[in-house]
């Protein structure tokens, strides 16, 4: 199944065919209301979804998909008296209930993220309709905030005195924002030694309580749980269908700016495998609304040294697990949580699950960033991706592919100065950079200069620049 329509029947799955919004177990259908604080199931233990039921007007009559794209359409940010959120601009896909009570919501705002085209980057992909998703230039400078608007708007709905999150960086400073806009304490759980600097310093900046746990990721998300459980904290990791529910407006979205003609081809990076599960949810339900008329294969991307999902895949009989070990911290996750959902999603979508090397996932980063985009390594992970199954001959140079971008380039300052800081020959050379991140192909380190024109002309004529 190659960009085509999915069985009607499985889509309508998507939706409540009665009823209001509620929280149901995608296992064993264990039901609870949408203000339950529940983030997974008490019957078996997996997690929950959250369905709505299909959009209505006012009136209560069904809404067709003409009406919803003049809803989203109007609703656009470029129109100065419309909603400033891409998350909350698709409310009624989303939270439809907040609709009543829209001052309950917590936004900063966020989403409104560009689609970019480079031809760099269609070079060095070799896919000739490359487009990027830069989730990137969200408030806290990753895709997190998408899901925290709608997470945190639930804790307050929700009377939660407390949100927590285990994170490797990114999680933990969207966390920390939106806590902090809302008045509610934030908890968070990151592992010894094993965060990005830039967003270790946003998590402190923004006031959340950080808790560095002796132990990986994997470690710092069970106790979380368990914390959670045990203390009546809301958890806010990607676990949480709310998280879920924020974050698949990254689909609706580059589905609009596409003018809802969906892509062949969305590639993303793969971690905790939130993202798999929100996109494949997202494209369940654009065609079950008929927003879409076919739907685009996932291809979640993993860094080889945090892989349990590749492992898996394609008939996914066995979870695997690993202890995960890779320069893109983002997605160094050797447990993800959110299995099922994922399984799912690839499932749905005739989706892919491949892994790259850290030297293709920092290649990649490097030739982000040449092209004037910038984005931090793991995010680099779904071109790299894109990439490969370009030289296998999955992806055709005249697909339509859109590869996710999750993170800001200055997520990872140090990542930067491992690439730039040094190189013996003063320019770009080298076979690229080694797992250590040593400095290689395309560093560009700074060049100390006498404070004189002619040191200035010495380096045009060097051809540096």
């Amino acid at each position: 199944m190659n960009s085509k329509t999915v069985n009607s029947a499985t889509m309508n799955e998507a939706f409540l065919l009665t009823g209001a919004t509620v929280q149901r177990c995608e296992s064993c259908e264990w039901e609870v209301s949408e203000s339950s604080a529940h983030t997974e199931c008490a019957a078996c233990g997996d997690l929950l979804d959250v369905l709505h039921e299909a959009p209505k007007s006012a009136d209560g009559a069904p809404l067709s998909s003409d009406d919803l794209k003049r809803i989203f359409e109007v609703g656009c940010c470029r129109f100065a008296t419309h909603e400033a959120s891409g998350v909350w601009r698709y409310m009624q896909l989303v939270m439809p209930s907040i609709a009543a009570l829209p001052q309950g919501i917590v936004s900063h705002p966020e989403g409104n993220t560009p689609l970019l085209q480079r031809s760099l980057l269609s070079e060095f992909s070799g896919c000739d309709q490359l487009l990027l998703k830069h989730e990137g230039h969200n408030p806290t400078g990753s895709f997190k905030d998408r899901g925290m608007t709608v997470g945190v708007t639930q804790a307050v709905r929700i009377g939660a005195t407390a949100v927590a999150c285990a994170s490797t960086g990114n999680t933990s400073a969207s966390l920390s924002s939106y806590a902090a806009q809302a008045g509610i304490p934030g908890l968070v759980f990151i592992p010894a030694g094993k965060v990005a600097a830039g967003k270790l310093s946003q998590t402190l900046a923004y006031g959340a309580k950080t808790l560095v746990v002796r132990g990986d990721f994997d470690d710092c998300l069970r106790l979380a749980r368990e914390a959670s459980k045990e203390l009546g904290i809301y958890l806010l990791n990607s676990v949480n269908p709310w998280r879920i529910e924020g974050q698949k407006t990254i689909v609706f979205e580059l589905l609009q700016q596409l003018d809802w003609v969906a892509p062949d081809f969305i590639g993303l990076p793969a971690g905790n495998l939130g993202n798999t599960s929100a996109f494949g949810k997202a494209l369940r339900e654009a065609f079950a609304l008929g927003l879409i008329d076919r739907t685009p294969r996932l291809v979640s991307v993993q860094a080889a040294g945090a892989a349990p999902f590749v492992a898996s895949f394609p008939d996914f009989f066995n979870r695997a697990s690993v202890r995960a070990e890779t320069v893109a911290t983002a997605i160094r996750i050797g447990d993800p949580a959110s299995w099922n959902r994922a399984v799912r999603a690839i499932r749905q979508t005739d989706g892919l699950v491949i892994s790259c090397s850290d030297e293709e996932i920092i290649s990649a980063k490097i030739a982000v960033d040449a092209a004037g985009v910038g984005c931090e390594a793991a995010s680099a992970a779904s071109v790299a991706g894109v990439r490969k199954l370009v030289a296998q001959g999955v992806i055709r140079p005249e697909h339509r592919v859109v590869a996710v971008l999750t993170g800001h380039v200055l997520k990872d300052p140090g990542m930067l100065e491992l690439l730039h800081a040094s190189n013996p020959l003063g320019r770009p050379g080298g076979e690229g950079v080694a797992h250590s991140g040593r400095a290689g192909a395309g560093s560009n380190p700074p060049i100390e200069i006498d404070a004189t024109v002619s040191a200035v002309e010495q380096v045009l004529r060097q051809g540096i620049i």
